[in-house]
Protein backbone atom coordinates (compact mmCIF):
# COMPACT_ATOMS: atom_id res chain seq x y z
CA UNK A 1 0.00 0.00 0.00
CA UNK A 2 1.12 3.21 -0.92
CA UNK A 3 1.67 6.03 1.68
CA UNK A 4 1.55 9.89 1.39
CA UNK A 5 5.39 10.66 1.65
CA UNK A 6 5.25 12.67 4.88
CA UNK A 7 2.98 9.38 6.66
CA UNK A 8 6.08 7.10 5.09
CA UNK A 9 8.65 9.01 6.23
CA UNK A 10 7.12 9.19 9.52
CA UNK A 11 6.63 5.54 9.86
CA UNK A 12 10.48 4.74 8.54
CA UNK A 13 12.22 6.96 11.27
CA UNK A 14 9.88 5.15 13.56
CA UNK A 15 10.83 1.90 12.61
CA UNK A 16 14.17 2.50 13.27
CA UNK A 17 13.90 2.93 16.59
CA UNK A 18 15.33 -0.14 18.73
CA UNK A 19 12.28 -2.36 19.80
CA UNK A 20 10.26 -1.36 17.19
CA UNK A 21 9.32 -2.64 14.00
CA UNK A 22 7.12 -2.06 10.70
CA UNK A 23 3.63 -3.12 12.31
CA UNK A 24 4.27 -1.09 16.13
CA UNK A 25 5.73 1.94 13.99
CA UNK A 26 1.83 1.97 12.02
CA UNK A 27 -0.04 1.92 15.52
CA UNK A 28 2.81 4.84 16.73
CA UNK A 29 1.69 6.33 13.74
CA UNK A 30 -1.87 5.95 13.76
CA UNK A 31 -1.94 6.64 17.62
CA UNK A 32 -0.05 9.92 17.13
CA UNK A 33 -1.95 11.22 13.86
CA UNK A 34 -5.50 10.87 15.60
CA UNK A 35 -3.86 12.99 18.59
CA UNK A 36 -2.63 15.75 16.99
CA UNK A 37 -1.45 18.03 20.48
CA UNK A 38 -0.10 14.24 21.62
CA UNK A 39 2.42 14.59 17.90
CA UNK A 40 3.28 18.57 19.20
CA UNK A 41 4.18 17.61 22.58
CA UNK A 42 6.38 14.69 21.28
CA UNK A 43 8.24 16.91 18.53
CA UNK A 44 8.64 19.59 21.16
CA UNK A 45 10.20 16.96 23.99
CA UNK A 46 12.57 16.01 21.19
CA UNK A 47 14.09 19.20 20.24
CA UNK A 48 14.52 20.11 23.87
CA UNK A 49 16.35 17.15 24.12
CA UNK A 50 18.53 17.64 21.19
CA UNK A 51 18.98 20.63 22.75
CA UNK A 52 19.35 20.45 26.36
CA UNK A 53 21.22 16.99 26.97
CA UNK A 54 24.87 15.77 25.91
CA UNK A 55 26.71 13.33 27.75
CA UNK A 56 28.86 13.41 30.79
CA UNK A 57 32.63 14.69 29.74
CA UNK A 58 33.42 12.13 33.16
CA UNK A 59 31.19 8.84 32.94
CA UNK A 60 29.24 8.90 29.73
CA UNK A 61 25.33 9.04 31.12
CA UNK A 62 23.28 11.30 29.75
CA UNK A 63 23.71 14.78 31.38
CA UNK A 64 22.17 18.09 30.98
CA UNK A 65 24.13 20.64 29.61
CA UNK A 66 25.10 23.82 31.32
CA UNK A 67 26.81 27.22 30.92
CA UNK A 68 30.22 24.66 31.67
CA UNK A 69 32.08 23.58 28.84
CA UNK A 70 31.31 19.99 29.97
CA UNK A 71 28.61 18.50 31.11
CA UNK A 72 28.52 16.74 34.38
CA UNK A 73 25.86 14.02 35.67
CA UNK A 74 23.61 14.12 38.16
CA UNK A 75 25.85 10.75 39.85
CA UNK A 76 29.14 12.40 39.38
CA UNK A 77 27.99 15.63 40.45
CA UNK A 78 26.54 13.99 44.13
CA UNK A 79 29.39 14.20 47.04
CA UNK A 80 27.10 11.49 48.59
CA UNK A 81 28.51 8.91 46.06
CA UNK A 82 30.82 6.77 46.89
CA UNK A 83 34.40 7.81 45.27
CA UNK A 84 36.64 4.70 45.91
CA UNK A 85 34.07 2.12 43.65
CA UNK A 86 33.70 2.31 40.08
CA UNK A 87 31.00 0.50 38.51
CA UNK A 88 31.87 -0.26 33.78
CA UNK A 89 29.00 -0.79 32.16
CA UNK A 90 28.43 -1.23 28.64
CA UNK A 91 25.25 1.62 28.36
CA UNK A 92 23.89 4.28 29.92
CA UNK A 93 20.48 1.76 30.05
CA UNK A 94 22.68 -0.23 32.14
CA UNK A 95 23.34 2.41 35.08
CA UNK A 96 19.14 3.24 34.58
CA UNK A 97 18.75 -0.56 35.71
CA UNK A 98 21.81 -0.64 38.59
CA UNK A 99 20.11 2.48 40.08
CA UNK A 100 16.33 1.09 40.02
CA UNK A 101 17.28 -0.93 42.44
CA UNK A 102 18.63 1.65 44.86
CA UNK A 103 22.03 -1.25 46.17
CA UNK A 104 24.81 0.72 43.93
CA UNK A 105 25.99 3.76 45.42
CA UNK A 106 29.58 3.95 43.63
CA UNK A 107 30.13 5.81 40.26
CA UNK A 108 29.57 4.94 36.69
CA UNK A 109 31.78 4.29 33.29
CA UNK A 110 29.66 3.77 30.19
CA UNK A 111 31.89 2.20 27.70
CA UNK A 112 29.78 2.61 24.89
CA UNK A 113 29.18 -0.85 23.81
CA UNK A 114 31.51 -4.00 23.61
CA UNK A 115 33.66 -5.04 20.95
CA UNK A 116 31.69 -7.22 18.48
CA UNK A 117 33.82 -8.32 15.26
CA UNK A 118 29.62 -9.02 13.36
CA UNK A 119 28.93 -5.38 14.43
CA UNK A 120 32.17 -3.40 13.32
CA UNK A 121 32.77 -2.58 16.96
CA UNK A 122 36.82 -2.59 17.62
CA UNK A 123 38.32 -1.73 21.00
CA UNK A 124 39.09 2.01 19.72
CA UNK A 125 35.46 2.54 19.41
CA UNK A 126 34.69 1.93 22.75
CA UNK A 127 35.56 4.88 25.60
CA UNK A 128 38.41 3.19 27.25
CA UNK A 129 40.73 5.49 26.70
CA UNK A 130 38.83 7.81 29.04
CA UNK A 131 38.35 4.90 31.28
CA UNK A 132 42.22 4.55 31.72
CA UNK A 133 42.48 8.29 32.48
CA UNK A 134 40.37 8.11 34.88
CA UNK A 135 41.47 5.13 36.92
CA UNK A 136 45.30 7.29 36.30
CA UNK A 137 44.05 10.60 37.67
CA UNK A 138 41.52 9.45 40.12
CA UNK A 139 41.53 11.65 43.63
CA UNK A 140 41.17 9.40 45.69
CA UNK A 141 41.84 6.05 43.65
CA UNK A 142 39.91 3.85 43.05
CA UNK A 143 39.62 0.80 45.78
CA UNK A 144 37.31 -1.90 43.62
CA UNK A 145 36.29 -2.02 39.82
CA UNK A 146 33.41 -3.68 39.43
CA UNK A 147 32.92 -4.99 35.72
CA UNK A 148 28.93 -5.07 35.25
CA UNK A 149 29.10 -6.18 31.09
CA UNK A 150 26.88 -9.03 29.55
CA UNK A 151 27.61 -12.69 29.98
CA UNK A 152 27.25 -13.00 25.92
CA UNK A 153 30.67 -13.26 24.31
CA UNK A 154 30.95 -10.10 23.52
CA UNK A 155 30.54 -9.02 26.75
CA UNK A 156 33.11 -11.23 28.37
CA UNK A 157 35.98 -10.58 25.57
CA UNK A 158 35.12 -6.86 26.13
CA UNK A 159 35.14 -7.49 30.11
CA UNK A 160 38.57 -9.10 29.31
CA UNK A 161 40.09 -6.20 27.54
CA UNK A 162 39.01 -3.84 30.68
CA UNK A 163 40.53 -6.12 33.09
CA UNK A 164 43.62 -6.20 31.89
CA UNK A 165 43.31 -2.04 30.80
CA UNK A 166 42.54 -1.62 34.97
CA UNK A 167 45.16 -4.20 36.04
CA UNK A 168 48.04 -1.78 34.52
CA UNK A 169 46.41 1.94 34.90
CA UNK A 170 45.12 0.89 39.02
CA UNK A 171 47.23 -2.43 39.83
CA UNK A 172 46.00 -1.61 43.77
CA UNK A 173 42.34 -1.92 43.00
CA UNK A 174 40.45 -4.83 43.25
CA UNK A 175 38.57 -5.71 40.30
CA UNK A 176 34.94 -7.79 40.63
CA UNK A 177 32.49 -8.98 38.06
CA UNK A 178 28.61 -9.42 38.80
CA UNK A 179 27.59 -12.81 39.95
CA UNK A 180 26.09 -14.85 37.40
CA UNK A 181 23.65 -18.00 37.57
CA UNK A 182 20.46 -18.82 38.73
CA UNK A 183 18.10 -16.04 38.73
CA UNK A 184 15.50 -15.14 41.52
CA UNK A 185 12.25 -17.04 41.45
CA UNK A 186 13.76 -19.27 38.69
CA UNK A 187 13.13 -22.74 38.82
CA UNK A 188 16.01 -25.25 37.59
CA UNK A 189 14.53 -27.25 34.89
CA UNK A 190 13.53 -23.96 33.19
CA UNK A 191 16.98 -22.78 32.83
CA UNK A 192 19.15 -22.80 29.64
CA UNK A 193 22.44 -24.66 29.69
CA UNK A 194 24.80 -21.69 30.00
CA UNK A 195 22.91 -20.47 32.78
CA UNK A 196 22.79 -23.75 34.83
CA UNK A 197 26.45 -23.86 34.49
CA UNK A 198 27.22 -20.69 35.46
CA UNK A 199 25.34 -21.58 38.64
CA UNK A 200 27.01 -24.22 39.78
CA UNK A 201 30.56 -22.70 39.02
CA UNK A 202 29.54 -19.44 41.05
CA UNK A 203 28.00 -21.71 43.61
CA UNK A 204 28.06 -20.16 47.18
CA UNK A 205 28.93 -22.20 50.69
CA UNK A 206 25.49 -22.15 52.76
Amino acid sequence: MAHPPALAGLLKQLARLPGVGPRSAQRVALALLAAPQKMAELASSLQHAQADLGSCATCGNIAARTEAEACVCEICADPRRDPYVLCVVESVADIWALEKGGHFKGRYHVLGGVVSALQGVGPDDLSLGLLEHRLRTATPEFAEIILALGASLEGQTTSHLVASLVQRAAPNALLSTLAKGMPVGASVDYLDEGTLGLALTYRQRL
